[in-house]
């Protein structure tokens, strides 16, 4: 079955809320209690801060500022410290970890020989940090991270670009990810595709689909 499967279909995970842990609610509370005192102000510094990934976060995750100047940028805009913003940045990193469900399909995913592929808005040091700690890195044959191609999820042009490194034909591919938007892109791209909750539902809709 490895040699047909290779041949052909490959899942591509995205990685944060999906492979990885990713609770910014309780990073900035946990960070800066100082200022998220209660529910209300620490939403009202997740949006300041994290922008839904785009603005100032969304440059980071494209690749096109490093952390200092990220610091600079949102400590004018919002007001905190650069310290503050520092610290975010720093902590991110360690709030980043494994699923432990959906690693554990991927590693029955891989030992039925599956060809595994990820592709992640991800900045820099996030993703050297994640190449350095996590052993199931290894088990995807090739990865995408937005910040090393300057692309971003969910432009048309990081779907094309991915395809070639993964070496597959869009319609051979089938893309988990939590953010439905991603979703709809992957599929106009000619992709399959499973808007992810948890691995049970991402599984079960996976197989239900012949996967």
């Amino acid at each position: 079955m490895s040699g047909e499967l290779k041949s052909g279909r490959a899942f591509v995970f995205d990685f944060g809320r999906v492979v990885f842990r990713w609770r910014p609610e309780v990073l900035v509370s946990s960070v800066l209690p100082q200022r998220a005192t209660d529910d209300e102000s620490t939403r009202h510094w997740v949006q300041q801060i994290f922008q839904a990934y785009g603005g100032d976060w969304g440059d980071f995750d494209r690749g096109v500022v490093d952390p200092p100047e990220l610091a600079r940028r949102i400590a004018t805009r919002t007001g905190l410290t650069e310290a503050e913003v520092q610290a975010i940045v720093a902590a991110a990193p360690g709030e980043l970890e494994p699923l432990p469900d959906t690693v554990a399909w991927i590693r029955r995913l891989h030992a039925q020989g599956w060809p595994l592929h990820f592709l992640s808005n991800m900045p820099e040091p996030f993703a050297a940090h994640f190449e350095r700690t996590h052993d199931v890195l290894a088990l995807f044959e090739s990865g995408v991270f937005s910040a090393r191609v300057q692309l971003l999820k969910p432009e048309p042009e990081i779907y094309a670009h991915a395809a070639a490194v993964f070496g597959r034909r869009p319609a051979d591919l089938l893309f988990l990810d939590d953010h439905w938007p991603n979703i709809v892109a992957a599929r106009e791209a000619g992709w399959s595709a499973i808007h992810f909750t948890d691995a049970a539902q991402a599984e079960a809709e996976a197989m239900a689909l012949g996967w």
